[in-house]
């Protein structure tokens, strides 16, 4: 029973860090796989403990970020915040097609908490969006560890760099993007000197 105690407790832990980390869950397929677990269990409590810590990291964050963040960066990512607040279901569907994706929420977390947006407007949208995108991976790496020695030849395909590529390109333009500058001037631009 104790590692499905273990699933829950480090998928809230990497997700209530505000940095990237790996996915909760590379832990839960890791201890499936291990110890036999039943996936039907697995996956619910994966979810909960990501949706936990992404909740408990959008309320301590915003006395953090001006510590770390420029205030320019914290003001863009206040005003990007304010975006999530204007319409439910707006906000609901950008928060549930995000999490869906493979790219890491901590961006999207931390502008939601420092623009105190309240946690209905990111947590349930962010639990079936991460419930989704969840189950696709557990399911798929049960079928990896399966199938390694099959798997494994392919894993440095072109295919799979462009895609790794492409997800690190896309959280650095999350993260660099003005969108002060995009969304009220209609401006595209980058700030990279965004860390204190």
């Amino acid at each position: 029973m104790w590692p499905y105690l273990v699933i829950f407790l480090s998928a809230l832990a990497v997700d209530a860090i505000p940095l990237i980390a790996p996915p909760a869950w590379t832990v839960a397929v890791f201890l499936l796989v291990k110890f036999h677990l039943n996936p039907l269990l697995v996956l619910p409590l994966c979810v909960s403990g990501s949706t936990l810590g992404r909740y408990l990291m959008s309320l301590y964050i915003p006395r953090f970020a001006g510590l770390f963040i420029k205030r320019h960066k914290t003001d863009e990512l206040k005003f990007l915040g304010k975006k999530l607040s204007q319409n439910l279901w707006q906000s609901w569907l950008f928060v549930f097609i995000y999490s869906v994706t493979p790219l890491s929420t901590t961006a999207l977390f931390t502008a939601a908490g420092v623009a105190k947006v309240k946690p209905s407007r990111t947590v349930p949208p962010f639990f079936c969006g991460k419930f989704l995108s969840d189950a696709l991976m557990i399911f798929t790496g049960l079928y990896a560890a399966a199938n390694f020695t099959n798997l494994v030849e392919g894993s440095y395909s072109p295919k799979g760099i462009v895609t790794l590529v492409l997800g690190f390109m896309v959280i650095a333009a999350f993260l660099f993007l003005d969108w002060r500058a995009l969304l009220q001037r209609k401006k595209f631009t980058f700030n990279f000197r965004i860390w204190k």
